[in-house]
């Protein structure tokens, strides 16, 4: 297993190859690779049926295609430094058995498998082509024996987990509180979460996916309050780290 500075060395040198994984994965040319990355956000944004969808999982499971993939590689290999924070703060609390819930394309997943003080991590994500991306490169990095790919946590057989990570997750959700009432019951005393959102759909829309209604994002608040207490840390990032209280 490396360690902490080198495996935040690699990603800041490359996000651990993936430029590499992408073209590979999707069979593509150097040259068509800037213009997959340019527009992701957009394309993203522009599959979005709006106020017609009735599931948001279908979104992410029937609608999006690769344009997800697109959409957060481009921004893993953009916003590289404030990532590396992210990756820095699981270092200092990713410990056993880890739950990465909604995982993307895996660069916690990845980093927390290349961690001497993780055991096993569990990537969890409803997207098949996400699953099948950071599988891939998992094999490619050599430490696919460290991680398992579901499509729901329930489909883990994991009862507790001593760590859980959800990142640019919970904004995405139809009721982001009951989500951590989930969470809560796969945690022990302790066990920690990190978690962030952004309950936002952007100035000109640009986030049309996220949650922004007010009722829902209050019972968020009251839940996130009267279930986990903040555990301190030095990041200025917006991810918070949290223990179970009930």
């Amino acid at each position: 297993m490396k360690n902490n500075s080198f495996i935040l060395k690699e990603f800041l040198d490359n996000a651990f190859n993936l430029k590499s994984h992408l073209m590979e994965f999707f069979s593509m040319k150097e040259c068509d690779l800037d213009g997959f990355l340019a527009n992701a956000k957009m394309n993203l944004a522009n599959s979005h049926p709006g106020d017609s969808l009735n599931n948001v999982s279908d979104f992410y499971t029937e609608i999006v295609g690769d344009r997800h993939v697109a959409d957060l590689a481009a921004w893993h290999i953009a916003s590289k430094d404030y990532i590396a924070d992210t990756l820095k703060l699981q270092q200092s609390f990713s410990r056993n058995l880890v739950l990465d819930f909604g995982g993307g394309i895996g660069t916690h997943a990845l980093a927390n498998a290349m961690s001497a003080k993780v055991e096993h991590v569990f990537f969890v994500d409803i997207n098949e082509t996400n699953r099948n991306f950071v599988e891939y490169r998992a094999k490619e990095l050599g430490v696919e024996k460290k991680l398992t790919f579901c499509k729901t946590i329930k489909d883990t057989q994991i009862s507790k987990f001593d760590t859980i990570i959800c990142l640019d997750v919970l904004e995405h959700l139809t009721d982001p509180a009951s989500q951590l009432e989930i969470f809560n019951e796969f945690m022990d005393f302790n066990s920690i979460a990190l978690f962030n959102w952004y309950f936002y759909k952007g100035e000109k829309n640009e986030y049309p996916f996220h949650i922004d209604d007010l009722q829902i994002v209050e019972k968020f608040f009251k839940t996130l309050q009267s279930m986990f207490l903040e555990v301190f840390h030095p990041i200025l990032i917006t991810t918070r780290a949290y223990k179970k209280i009930r």
